[in-house]
Parts: structure tokens; C-alpha cells; sequence
């Protein structure tokens, strides 16, 4: 099954405009789905270093091998043979008036592999693939980013949503492979090849470590936790991990997009830098298979279906933000000088105006809800444009000054 991607344009017009451009994101999210259907629709000569023949043959001579492909060259999966990446600065330093020349993929973020990246700096656009995304699933390209920060942001209205509608995106989450499966058993069994491929053979390709069976533990852990900071000195005494190996373990499940972070917000922007991120998966449905959750279990568990929530929105932002290159919006969350009151995710466009919003899973709204948006909407003064209470029921409201109680599902509406 073929989704459209809502990042193909972007892809297309990067390549138009760069001479290199990386495609990353996490195995299995459809990277080379999308860029074979640039290279059907462009004289683009394909290859793939999954193929073991060719990823020998450009490990034993890179630069011969790459001097012999054809121009331009789609080359996927690429952090299989980090040879390649000088002979491909050397020979972009020799054509540097033809843009769109490399096509790249990979499924580890060149940023925290320094090996991988460096030798390409300035030369080179990366772009990143989330999984799915709701509007996807569904055939169309969300525009909540943009709308969001509109003054006309909407009207009262009644939606066609439920907590039973987010329990089953939730545990879905946006992985093509979760939503091929035709029952939950099969289900189960991709995300057991799927995270059984990424933590042990990734992981020893990428990086010399011991103690592999320590990893699903980790992941188990930071899946209790999603939401929140990490605590290194807690986790390592929950998981038994030296903390010096906890620090290179979270980077690996960074580098190979099992998680993401998002960071602080703050007026100040030096106190941005000094405080920690917030953890969360890369998908929803992988998390609730580590924890092994189903829809069922997800509801009966309250302690866990909030994080759980905050993560799939946070995720569906992300996804709109990768695409949307209209406005640099951020995405962060805050917390307040108390250290008792947070707002969990805060965006900020370029002119530095900011919507606050809150995650809810009950299917109605009150009053209070809207405290740590009011404590918000006061720090910020008049670049605070709204404050918004995404929540599991099915009507759109305005919820006194600024403030609006608004399904999960407008995310995706259109």
C-alpha cells in the first residue's frame, strides 16, 4: 500500500536547490518508497547499500564505485558504508553548480554520528521522516501548524470524535508496516522484528557496545516515562546501566529515531539551553507494544494514558513542523519558575508569538484546565496568541479569553 507523503514536494524542491540532500528517518517509515517515486518521476539512477553485493563493492574502492554511477544518483540507506561520504564532498567541490546531483537516505540522524556528517557540512539539506502522520492515513495534508496561529482560528462546531477514536490512533501509531497488518497478533510480530532488527543488528553496526539485552529494559523505561525529563541518575539505578553507559545508550536510541526530545521554552533564551528536554518515542504504536498495551489495557491505565497521549500529539506536530516550510515554527514545552506548573507543548513562530497547549484524554473540559495556559498567557503578554485544551471529546468551544477547548482530532481536519 502507496501513502502520499507530505513531505515529497519539500524533497523535490530540496533537491532543486542543493546539491545533496539527506533523506532520514527511523527503518521501516517509507523513506524509499517516497524517494523511488522521485526517481520514477526523474532520471535518477537508483541504488541501495541493502544490497550486500553493492555495499561491498563500495566498501572496497568508495571512490572508484562512486566515480562509476551515474549522475544523478539516488543512493539509499547510506550510512552502511560511511566511506562514501568524502568522495561524494570531493566530487560535489568539483560540480558545485548542479544541484540535486545526490539523493541520499538513512535510518541514523547524521547529527549525532559526527563520522557520518562532517565531511558533507554546508553542502548538504537534511530532511527527516516521521511515520505517518493522521492526515496521511487519511489522504489529505494537515494545515494545524499554520492555523493555529491565525487570528480567525475557528468557530464552534461539533466533530466526529471519541477517547475511543484516540485509543486506536494512539496504538496504531504511523508506521505503513502497523497498518498493513490485518489483526493484532500480526501487529505484535512486526514491532518484535522491528525493534529485535534496530536494537541488536543497528546497534552493532553502528556502534561497539556490550550488553544488548540492557536495551528493551531502557526502552521500557523511557516508554513509563514519556513526557517527562529524564532523570539519568533514576534511570540508571531502575535498569542497573552505569550512567556512563546510559548517556551513549540514549544517544544510539536518538541516532536510530526509537526516540526524539523536544526542549524547554523559555523568555529567556539563555535558560533554554540549561534546562533538560522532555523524552518521547518516535511512535505511539511501538511504544504501547514495549509495554505490551493494548487499547484495552491503555484505558484501564490512566497513570500512563496521559504521557501516552501527550506523546502521540507531540508527534503529529513534529510531523506537520518537517513539512511545513512556510513558518519556522518551534516546539517546545515549558515549565514554570515554581517548577511545579508546566505547559506541555509551547509553539513558537519566527515573529515569536506563541500558542500554548494542554493534553487532555477526559472527554470534557473544565475551567481549570486552562490554569497553566492563564500562568502562560500572563509571562508572555501580547505575543501570547492563544491558549488551546486538546481533549478526547467532539466539540470545538472558546473557553474564556484566549482560551479554547478543542478535540485532538482538529489536528487533522480539515
Amino acid at each position: 500500500m502507496y501513502f502520499h507523503r507530505n513531505l515529497f514536494s519539500r524533497v523535490v524542491s530540496s533537491l532543486e536547490n542543493s546539491p545533496v540532500v539527506l533523506l532520514v528517518g527511523p527503518r521501516q517509515s517509507g523513506k524509499t518508497s517516497l524517494i523511488t517515486k522521485i526517481t520514477q518521476e526523474n532520471e535518477y539512477d537508483f541504488i541501495s547499500f541493502d544490497n550486500i553485493t553493492i555495499q561491498a563493492a563500495a566498501l572496497e574502492d568508495p571512490v572508484g564505485f562512486l566515480s562509476a554511477r551515474k549522475k544523478p544518483v539516488i543512493i539509499d540507506e547510506v550510512q552502511r558504508v560511511p566511506e562514501i561520504f568524502l568522495p561524494i564532498k570531493v566530487d560535489v567541490d568539483q560540480n558545485r553548480s548542479l544541484n540535486g546531483r545526490y539523493g541520499l537516505t538513512g535510518s541514523v540522524n547524521p547529527l549525532l554520528v559526527p563520522k557520518l556528517g562532517d565531511s558533507l557540512a554546508g553542502r548538504m539539506l537534511l530532511l527527516q521522516l516521521w511515520p505517518l502522520s493522521q492526515g496521511e492515513l487519511e489522504g489529505t495534508q494537515e494545515t494545524y501548524l499554520n492555523r493555529v496561529f491565525d487570528e480567525d482560528f475557528g468557530y464552534s462546531r461539533t466533530v466526529s470524535f471519541s477517547k475511543k477514536d484516540l485509543l486506536h490512533r494512539v496504538c496504531l501509531g504511523g508506521f505503513p508496516g502497523m497498518h498493513a497488518a490485518k489483526s493484532e497478533a500480526h501487529r505484535r510480530d512486526w514491532c518484535n522484528s522491528y525493534l529485535s532488527l534496530v536494537t541488536q543488528k543497528d546497534v552493532r553496526e553502528l556502534a561497539q557496545i556490550e550488553g544488548f539485552t540492557a536495551l528493551p529494559k531502557l526502552l521500557q523505561v523511557i516508554a513509563t516515562r514519556v513526557g517527562s525529563t529524564i532523570n539519568y541518575s533514576d534511570v540508571a539505578n531502575t535498569t542497573d546501566i552505569p550512567l556512563t553507559s546510559l548517556r551513549r545508550y540514549m544517544q544510539l536510541l536518538h541516532s536510530l529515531f526509537l526516540v526524539h526530545s523536544i526542549p524547554a521554552w523559555s523568555r529567556n533564551l539563555g535558560k533554554r539551553l540549561s534546562k533538560a528536554n522532555k523524552a518521547y518515542f518516535i511512535d505511539t504504536g511501538v511504544l504501547l507494544h514495549t509495554l505490551d498495551f493494548n487499547e484495552e489495557r491503555l484505558e484501564q491505565t490512566p497513570s500512563l494514558l496521559g504521557g501516552i497521549a501527550e506523546n502521540f500529539v507531540v508527534n503529529e506536530l513534529c510531523k506537520q513542523a518537517s513539512w511545513n516550510a512556510s513558518k519556522n515554527i518551534k516546539i517546545f514545552y515549558c515549565r514554570m519558575s515554581d517548577n511545579r506548573s508546566e505547559v506541555d507543548i509551547v509553539l513558537e513562530d519566527e515573529r515569536g508569538r506563541v500558542v500554548g497547549i494542554e493534553v487532555k484524554t477526559s472527554e470534557t473540559v473544565r475551567s481549570d484546565d486552562c490554569k497553566h495556559l492563564k500562568q502562560l498567557q500572563q509571562l508572555v503578554g501580547s505575543d501570547f496568541v492563544r491558549g488551546i485544551v486538546l481533549y478526547a471529546g467532539n466539540e470545538k468551544l472558546p473557553f474564556g479569553s484566549g482560551m479554547w477547548a478543542v478535540p485532538i482530532s482538529d489536528l487533522w481536519s480539515l
